[in-house]
């Protein structure tokens, strides 16, 4: 089995609104959360996809995707946590209650505010996640990367050939995912930023999916301009 999980946790604050967060933000005369939920809800491979948003906003999540999904049982939304992996283990929560799963079932998890997400890039992470176990979609870095380990000078240039910049989808099987996250020290889960991590710090194998320069991820006002440009261009 394989479940979408969607992260619709956050509340916007470097895009300077706040009278809704981001996700809920439209470009193309459509909320961007629904834009994202589309791709994964086309593709028939998901047993179930799970929206976790704000408690607060749950109900306009619902009401949003019956306006432009319509009813559904295909889609859940429920509480995210206090951080991105508490968020992710509320999922796997949610998982476990309804179904049963074994070791081969995977969790695909993704930014709800990356709407430009291509087809190529969940069938790829369904794959490597089912072969390997783990996956992360990523482009090859075009900027030169520069470390400062205190914020003021360049500690070091790392060799750009080298590095990439990390994108979601990231997909897992899940009870890996759940075991590796519950054997983590309060200090570890602390600097996790994403679940990939999880992998990487317990010395688990995560592969690489080659992602797309257009899966931006909508952080700030300029984003949403560029949004628009790639919804232009796509019709």
């Amino acid at each position: 089995m394989v479940f979408g999980v969607l992260l619709a946790g956050g509340i916007g604050s470097r895009m300077g609104n706040n009278e809704k967060p981001k996700q809920y933000l439209n470009i193309a005369d459509k909320p961007i959360i629904i834009h994202t939920i589309e791709k994964f809800y086309l593709n028939d491979k998901f047993e179930k996809l799970y929206v976790l948003c704000p408690e607060q906003w749950i109900g306009h999540t619902k009401n949003l995707i019956r306006k432009y999904i319509g009813e559904t049982d295909h889609i859940q939304v429920i509480a995210g946590g206090v951080t991105r992996n508490e968020t992710i283990m509320n999922a796997i929560r949610q998982i476990e209650s309804e179904y049963e799963v074994d070791d081969e079932t995977i969790i695909l998890t993704h930014d709800s505010v990356r709407p430009f997400v291509t087809h190529r890039i969940i069938e790829e992470n369904i794959k490597y996640a089912t072969k390997y176990g783990a996956c992360d979609t990523a482009i090859p870095a075009t900027d030169t990367i520069v470390q400062s380990d205190d914020n003021q000078v360049i500690t070091t240039v790392p060799d750009r050939s080298k590095m990439y910049q990390g994108q979601t989808p990231q997909t897992f099987r899940l009870k890996k995912l759940k075991s590796l996250y519950e054997s983590l020290t309060d200090e570890e889960k602390n600097l996790m930023t994403d679940a990939a991590k999880i992998f990487v710090i317990k010395g688990e194998k995560v592969y690489l999916v080659e992602g797309e320069v257009s899966n931006i991820k909508i952080t700030y006002p300029y984003d949403l301009k560029v949004a628009e440009a790639l919804i232009q261009d796509k019709n």
